[in-house]
């Protein structure tokens, strides 16, 4: 099982991103270890998360979420919020 999920940054921005773990990958962005965009924009608060078959499924996810304005990221994160 793989996640994809999205992070909100310091400033306001969002980062989306894929894991095997996903605990341990938010560890990672928090102590400034994760991905280059999220190092500078720390503290990092997760947002979303989705459960995922496979790493090529998350990925995939991860492309289409990626795509979205953030409007649209917003709208996805308020309703997994809602559920």
């Amino acid at each position: 099982m793989s996640f994809v999920y999205i992070l909100k940054c310091r400033g306001g921005t969002y980062y989306t991103g894929y894991a095997k773990d996903l605990d341990a990958r938010i560890q990672q962005h928090q102590a400034g270890k994760g991905a280059k965009y999220t190092r500078g924009r720390l503290p990092v608060e997760l947002m979303f998360s989705e459960a995922c078959s496979s790493i090529g499924d998350a990925l995939r996810r991860e492309r289409e979420i990626k795509k979205l304005s953030r409007k649209e990221k917003e709208e996805l994160i308020d309703i997994s919020n809602a559920v």
